[in-house]
């Protein structure tokens, strides 16, 4: 049996793997840059790296759930995100999935 503490490491990678996208929507409903958006998932608990966050920005603007707009104002110019309105409705579809498959859960959990 492999190491349980990082058999444990890896499932909880998947488990926030799996709920990245949803999160992602979630924080952008105000434009943000890359970095800011990782420390804003951290500061809620849930971890991610940038050579992981970056490649998703860039998918789910391609997907056209996010738009993306540099801004050379400052002197380090940064690339802005903010949820597109079809991102808007995919996240709400998501959540509600998400909803589900937490209270399914917690009803799992009870029976034990």
């Amino acid at each position: 049996m492999d190491d349980p503490d990082k058999l444990l490491e890896n499932l909880t990678q998947e488990l926030n793997r799996g709920t990245l996208v949803l999160s992602v929507l979630l924080s952008t409903e105000s434009r943000i840059y890359g970095y800011a958006l990782v420390t804003r998932l951290k500061e809620q608990g849930m971890e991610v790296e940038q050579n992981t966050l970056y490649p998703l920005l860039r998918r789910l603007e391609k997907q056209g759930l996010l738009e993306s707009a540099w801004d050379t104002t400052d002197a380090r110019p940064r690339r802005y995100y903010a949820v597109s309105e079809g991102g808007r409705q995919i996240r709400t579809k998501l959540l509600t999935s998400w909803k589900k498959m937490n209270s399914s859960i917690i009803a799992l959990e009870e029976t034990l």
